[in-house]
């Protein structure tokens, strides 16, 4: 089931990426121009959440599947080095929310330089050399505002989806007895938004506290949770 919802993923990212620069208009008044925008900015972050799972062993059964479509989905996702983000995020379940972690920021909660930090340590040379290579490449094919308007803004914004969702209101501070030991939150649902803000990766406290459940069983981990939470 790991590795059929990936594919439906990366296809569903590359098919529309395809689709809105063939058929998408370049419009500032045309609804549907903003649309396919947000809607592959939403892809996006699914390219990353697949990524993120196949670093947990969570796609396949193998190592070598999961390391096949964590690069896949890391590449497409902006050019980003799958081992770069494997390694951060090991050492994030290790030392959450502190100054070991890599995707923390303790010496300031502002969104914006938190945000900026975060990217500054996954990015490298090689990424802008190969996003550099491929718009290049790109551009015989398409016009240069459909490049930007499709390819480029949406991972944008997916970055501060997956920051503003993934990372920063589960793990800013203040820091209470309710976070522990992950020093993480959860988002309180439904689930139809937590699916929608981020593909469940808002339950962030059950992902920390078990982290060998996929993203798309981690609302059955949160019911679970609630439940336990109740009875006590």
């Amino acid at each position: 089931m790991g590795i059929f919802i990936a594919i439906i993923v990366v296809l569903s990212w590359l098919a529309h990426l395809l689709y809105s620069l063939l058929e998408v208009p370049v419009s500032a008044t045309s609804f549907w121009m903003y649309f396919h925008i947000l809607l592959q900015a939403y892809l996006y972050t699914g390219l990353f959440i697949t990524g993120h799972d196949a670093i947990h062993g969570l796609v396949g059964k193998s190592r070598e599947i999961n390391t096949l479509f964590g690069w896949i989905s890391s590449v497409l996702f902006a050019g980003l080095s799958y081992n770069r983000l494997r390694k951060n995020h090991y050492l994030h379940h290790q030392f959450p929310a502190t100054d070991k972690d890599p995707d923390y920021y303790s010496q300031s909660q502002n969104f914006f330089l938190w945000w900026f930090i975060f990217l500054r340590r996954y990015a490298t040379v090689w990424q802008f050399l190969f996003m550099a290579a491929m718009f290049n490449i790109l551009r015989f094919w398409f016009e240069l505002d459909q490049l930007v308007l499709f390819w480029i803004v949406p991972a944008v914004i997916a970055t501060f989806q997956l920051f503003f969702v993934g990372t920063y209101l589960p793990h800013r501070k203040p820091h209470v007895e309710t976070m522990a030991p992950h020093k993480a939150r959860s988002q309180p649902g439904p689930h139809w938004w937590a699916m929608l803000s981020c593909y469940f990766f808002g339950y962030h406290w059950e992902h920390h506290e078990v982290p060998r459940v996929p993203w798309w069983q981690l609302y059955r981990e949160k019911d679970r949770t609630k439940e336990e939470r109740s009875v006590q």
